[in-house]
């Protein structure tokens, strides 16, 4: 097997070479922000003396990228360090590096399309083969790669079709408890009754039944709108987005949607987010839980890219990859911590 640093070199220097093809331009975005957003994640949190105020390591690249198609960049990307004051395992550490792209007039179609060319090219580069061996079990990367709805991964899987409960959230979570109440773990199911909404169930769902499923490539597409803030409502199917997730082996590899360009409508997605944040919060501090990994960090509002998106940014798809996780798929290592140099590590 190659070894993971020289592949993540060969990988880098592989999607640059694909974005240059494409006449992207490269950019870079803040790393200290005066709020975190572009994701949902605690952030790590860092105090800038001569301004008095707070700062945030950058928890995705999005918002700032954004900004760039605002300002008449009709393409543009970045490769960089991600930082996110979470759990450690096999999957996460609390840096990591990730390609963010954004292009305008075009949507997320254009962005299955690339996810697919730059895991291609890379595997290639670094196999010389479409077909993998990882951790034992065979992988190919021949395309067309399948693409299948979240509601019909779920369905599928459970034998719930969400879309006929969809106006009934408390008969929602009584068919997700049910049909799953042997295989759930008590928090789990606590999850399933704290959703706030007929989206956050089937996310949920699909999250402990279909996921760790995918393990030959699977675009997994129209993601509810409860759960996807950023992107822009779907064109045929109401409460869905334009938004797909790439998973490979069981693992989410890559993140993308048609973007949401009206501001009015992201002013109101982002309230009701962070109410629910602060909701959650709450509960969690009543409980004795402040302090803990579970969502009892405070969440602002970017007043800043709500601006911007006032200005006007034209209809464009973004996409997210993270970059480690295709390293650890091309060199077969079971964990993150085996393609980072320098991983986050106990104290000795």
């Amino acid at each position: 097997m190659p070894d993971p640093v020289m592949a993540l070199k060969q990988i880098i220097s592989e999607i640059r070479k694909k974005m240059e093809e494409l006449a992207f331009i490269e950019v870079e975005t803040p790393v200290l922000q005066g709020a975190a957003g572009g994701a949902e994640a605690r952030p790590f949190i860092t105090y800038h003396n001569s301004l008095g105020r707070n700062l945030y390591l950058r928890i995705a690249t999005e918002l700032h990228l954004k900004r760039m198609l605002v300002g008449g960049f009709e393409k543009v990307y970045e490769i960089g360090r991600i930082f996110r004051n979470e759990g450690i395992s096999t999957r996460h550490n609390p840096e990591f590096t990730s390609i963010e792209v954004y292009e305008a007039y075009t949507d997320y179609e254009s962005m299955i399309n690339l996810a697919e060319e730059l895991v291609i090219r890379c595997a290639l580069a670094v196999n010389g083969k479409l077909s993998l061996d990882y951790q034992g079990t065979q992988i190919s990367l021949e395309r067309p790669w399948r693409r299948e709805s979240m509601h019909d991964l779920v369905k599928e899987a459970t034998g719930i079709d969400f879309r006929d409960l969809q106006h009934d959230l408390q008969a929602a979570k009584k068919a997700a408890i049910d049909a799953l109440s042997a295989s759930l773990e008590k928090q789990d199911i606590q999850d399933i009754e704290d959703c706030p909404s007929v989206g956050h169930i089937l996310n949920k769902v699909f999250e402990n039944t279909v996921e760790k499923t995918l393990l030959q490539p699977t675009f997994v597409t129209d993601y509810p709108l409860e759960v996807s803030p950023l992107a822009k409502p779907h064109r045929r199917h109401a409460k869905l987005t334009e938004r797909f997730e790439l998973f490979i082996c069981g693992r989410e590899l890559a993140n993308a949607f048609s973007e949401l360009t009206d501001p009015i409508d992201q002013r109101t997605r982002f309230e009701a987010q962070i109410k629910q944040h602060n909701e959650a919060r709450m509960a969690s501090n009543s409980d004795g839980k402040e302090g803990q990994d579970d969502g009892t960090y405070e969440v602002t509002l970017d007043e800043d890219f709500l601006t911007a998106l006032e200005y006007g940014m034209p209809p464009a798809a973004g996409m997210g990859l993270g970059i480690d996780r295709l390293v650890m798929l091309l060199t077969d290592s079971p964990s993150i911590r085996d393609v980072i140099a320098f991983p986050v590590l106990k104290s000795q």
